[in-house]
This record gives C-alpha cells, sequence and structure tokens, in this order.
C-alpha cells in the first residue's frame, strides 16, 4: 500500500510451529539458502550488526544494518537494495519481522516500508516477499519448498 509519504508493503502467514523454530530459520544462513531461492544472509545476528543478503554467486543483494533484535519476537533491518540501481537510489528501506504465538502456530508478519511515494523497490518486494514466505512456510511445515532457485 502506497500513502502521500511512504510505501509500504506487509505480509502476514500463520505457520503450524514455534516461535524458536521459526526465529532459527529466519536466522540460519543453510535454512535461509533454502527458502530464498539460493540467496543467504550474512550477519553477526545482533542489534547494530551490518548484514547482507548473497545471490548464490557471490553478488551482493541487499544490505544495511539490524536496527532491532528480539530473538523469538522481533527483527528489524534497515534495507539498501544493492543489484540495481534505481532501487539502490531510492535509499534506506525498513523491513521488521514480528513472530506472535497463536494456539498452535505462529504469526509472522513482515513489513516492508520506504519514506518515499510510489516506490520501486517497495512494488518490487511485493512480488519477491510473498514467495521468499510461501517457500518458508512450506519448508517449516512440510521439509520442502515450492519455488526453487532459478535457473540462468
Amino acid at each position: 500500500m502506497t500513502n502521500q509519504t511512504e510505501s509500504r508493503f506487509v505480509y502476514v502467514t500463520y505457520i503450524k510451529t514455534t516461535p524458536e523454530r521459526l526465529w532459527a530459520a529466519l536466522t540460519d544462513p543453510e535454512m535461509a539458502a533454502k527458502y530464498w531461492m539460493g540467496a543467504r544472509p550474512e550477519t553477526q545476528w545482533k542489534l547494530g550488526s551490518a548484514w547482507k543478503l548473497v545471490f548464490p554467486d557471490g553478488k551482493v543483494a541487499d544490505s544495511g544494518e539490524i536496527t532491532a533484535f528480539e530473538p523469538c519476537k522481533h527483527l528489524a533491518l534497515s534495507w539498501r537494495n544493492e543489484w540495481s540501481p534505481e532501487f539502490h537510489a531510492e535509499g534506506l528501506a525498513v523491513c521488521t519481522m514480528d513472530l506472535e504465538t497463536v494456539g498452535e502456530a505462529v504469526k509472522l508478519t513482515v513489513t516492508h516500508s520506504i519514506n518515499r511515494p510510489n516506490s520501486g523497490l517497495i512494488a518490487a518486494v511485493s512480488g519477491g516477499w510473498p514467495q521468499i514466505l510461501s517457500n518458508l512456510k512450506s519448508l517449516i511445515e512440510t521439509g520442502a519448498v515450492v519455488l526453487q532457485p532459478r535457473k540462468k
């Protein structure tokens, strides 16, 4: 959704798992590579740490800093696209991930926003996040992902 001053994408899914297992999936680079279709996060996983998402060929997709870190509950990242000059020029976005126990599931809310209207970056992540999070949900619940890495 877009308003006058910012662009924002919000995705909510419910995953039959525990907060600990979901948090581990979000922060383990080997597991992340499975649902990120080959890309993997690199960071120290602590407040203030730099982070980057690296494509399988070693190129940096996105980078930023961990701005909030509450294990099994909340993660926030500053987010700058590194592979598209157009998206990179938009500046820093913010991505938050909130985990909340709901019965035997965990409600995962991912919010990706930037302080600019009609953001091309937010339009792009609006297509990417559903694929990644569908893979994450399927991987945790069934052991397999829905979408495999794209062949070049």
